[in-house]
């Protein structure tokens, strides 16, 4: 039997939401940790729960901290040998403008 432990409970009293808008250029990581401390405390939030959303598909979120620089190496490093970037992916070939119908 699992047993869910409630942490908060009552009505929601405030709620904000918002739009960040990140331009990148080729791959890479890019930190937005700023951009939404700025936000939560331009909208007056001090406790709560913060939900970031990625409506693209050929982007995505990760957390982790950012003490240690190789961190950053490492990762990318993984995802190249997971996901070489030379190597012709189908859905590349079938539809030279396949980005735009996501």
């Amino acid at each position: 039997m699992r047993r869910v432990e409630m942490l908060a409970s009552g009505p929601v009293t405030r709620q904000a939401s918002g739009r960040l808008v990140v331009e990148t250029r080729g791959q890479g990581f890019t930190e937005i940790t700023a951009e939404i401390a700025g936000f939560v405390r331009e909208a007056g939030l001090r406790h709560g729960l913060l939900t970031v959303f990625c409506r693209h598909t050929s982007a995505s979120l990760t957390i982790q901290e950012n003490a240690d620089p190789d961190v950053r190496t490492d990762l990318m490093t993984a995802l190249d040998r997971l996901a070489p970037r030379d190597v012709p992916y189908v859905h590349g070939i079938e539809l030279s403008d396949a980005f735009t119908y996501c």
